[in-house]
């Protein structure tokens, strides 16, 4: 058993970093961070301090949430955080939980 920690970071579809979708920026910082994996979700509805973000056909552009999630030994999610609050600045949210991971082993 790893102990490790879950980086959960919420935002929306539609927000971007140095003029590409923020939620990509972030998966290949995470990649190149050496962060073991990551996977982007997206919401079908969701609602913070920006408002509600909901699907509507009647629209061309969609502006879903969007969670990316990992989970990493300690040592690097700490490493990566700062440079993820960056991208993230006030357009976001950054979540950090301890997990253990079990690599096939029984407790």
């Amino acid at each position: 058993m790893l102990r490790a920690k879950i980086l959960r970071i919420y935002l929306k579809e539609g927000d971007k970093y140095n003029d590409e979708p923020a939620y990509k920026y972030i998966l290949k910082l995470l990649k190149k961070e050496g962060i073991s994996g990551a996977t982007v979700f997206r919401g079908v509805a969701g609602y913070g301090v920006r408002g509600i973000s909901q699907m509507d056909i009647f629209r061309l552009s969609i502006n879903l949430p969007i969670v990316i999630e990992c989970v990493d030994l300690e040592e690097n999610i700490n490493r990566v955080l700062p440079k993820i609050h960056k991208v993230i600045n006030n357009n976001g949210l950054i979540v950090v939980m301890k997990c253990k991971v079990y690599l096939g082993e029984k407790e």
